[in-house]
């Protein structure tokens, strides 16, 4: 199927070299699917790591369940389960996080 683009307001289809370079792109972009995926969690698991980090001043008393989910959160993504068992790098979605105490 041709593509086209947009041209100081003319519709012009896409050249060879055009359509070769957008596939390679989207190859490209197709193949860090799973690499993104993993920055996603990495950033939601820094994301409740920070919403507890005060649990772990000096002053304050961590609990043991506490302690637990912390680390569980920290060995995150290299220790997972998923509800279905599907690959972490295929399926982020139905991860089980671990529940905060």
């Amino acid at each position: 199927m041709p593509r086209y683009h947009n041209i100081n307001g003319n519709v012009v289809q896409f050249t060879a070299e055009e359509e070769a370079a957008q596939d390679a792109l989207e190859a490209t972009w197709a193949e860090q699917a799973p690499a993104r995926a993993l920055a996603r969690l990495r950033a939601k698991r820094n994301a409740l790591l920070a919403e507890t980090d005060f649990y772990a001043l000096s002053d304050v008393t961590m609990s043991s369940d506490m302690t637990t989910y912390r680390q569980a959160l920290r060995d995150l993504p290299s220790n997972y389960t998923t509800s279905d068992s599907a690959s972490l790098s295929k399926d982020l979605s139905n991860l089980n996080w671990p529940t905060k105490p």
